[in-house]
Order: C-alpha cells, then structure tokens, then sequence
C-alpha cells in the first residue's frame, strides 16, 4: 500500500503562497460526519495557517457526497470574488454498486465543475474500502486529506490569480 505508515498531508509553508488576500469556500458533505468534520478542520487549520482570514472562509454543508457538485456550482455562482472552493466527502465501499455510481458522479462533475467555470474546486472526496480507511485519512495515520486539499486549494488560487488577463 503506497500510504502505508505514511503521513501524506505535511508540507513546506515556505512553499506555499500567502493566503491572507484569498477568499475560499468550503463545501462539506454531512455524510460519515465524523470523518468529513474532520477534513474540514485539517483544511480549515492548514488554511490558516499559510495566513488565510476567518472571513474569508466560506463553509456551507450538503447533505451527502452527491450533492457536493451542486453546492460547489452554487458556491461558485453565489460568490464572485472567491479564489478557490474545496469540496469535501467521504464514501465509503458497501455491498451493492452505489458507491461506484456515488464515487464516479461526484469525480466527474466536480471535474465538469473545473472545465465549465473559472474558480477551481478541489476534489477532497475519500473513496476508501472501509471505515478505519477514511479516518486514517482524514486527522489519522495517514495524515488530512482537508489539509492537502487547503494545500492545493492555495496553489491553485495563486494559479487564477496569477492567470488572469
């Protein structure tokens, strides 16, 4: 297993662009709450910690993963000025092919999401076999898969800024 007895969610502040003068959203999925309120937190934290406002950190809740891509839409529409939306979920594998439909739904419009509009989104979404899985992943052994999304959300911020003509 590549993540094995890693913590993937360190980075390098000095590498990262200042997040004071950007804006973000944050949509969370409410679905295995216990291990998306812990994403948020680690994107929330890492946030601000490369210097982003409380004000400037828009958090809205969707009902589950699904839903992710219309919140992301929404939050893109409702907020102009924003630099950078993280979305956020955890699915996690059952008995019947609904995770499969779920993970490759959520995958592909939170791609479209990307492609049709200029604020990007960040795929913060564990697609993980078992439940120890998602909360090695979000704050556990593995690291915080919402701070390498914060991480991301940053790079990609500076990217639009950056971009603009």
């Amino acid at each position: 297993m590549a993540t094995n007895h890693k913590n993937l969610s360190t980075y390098d502040k000095d590498t990262i662009p200042n997040a004071k003068d950007f804006r973000f959203g944050i949509v969370v999925s409410e679905w295995n709450h216990e291990i998306t309120e812990g994403m948020f937190q680690g994107a929330f934290d890492a946030l601000k910690d490369c210097g982003a406002i409380n004000d400037n950190i828009v958090r809205w809740n969707v009902p589950g993963s699904f839903e992710l891509i219309y919140g992301c839409k929404r939050m893109q529409q409702s907020y102009d000025m924003l630099d950078a939306v993280i979305a956020i979920g955890s699915v996690i594998q059952g008995e019947t092919k609904h995770f499969d439909y779920v993970c490759e739904a959520v995958a592909q419009g939170i791609k479209d999401l990307n492609v049709q509009n200029n604020i990007p989104v960040i795929f913060c979404v564990l697609t993980d076999n078992n439940r120890q899985q998602a909360m090695d992943r979000s704050g556990g052994k593995h690291g915080n898969k919402g701070t390498e999304a914060a991480i991301a959300a940053i790079k990609m911020a500076q990217l639009r800024k950056d971009s603009k003509f």
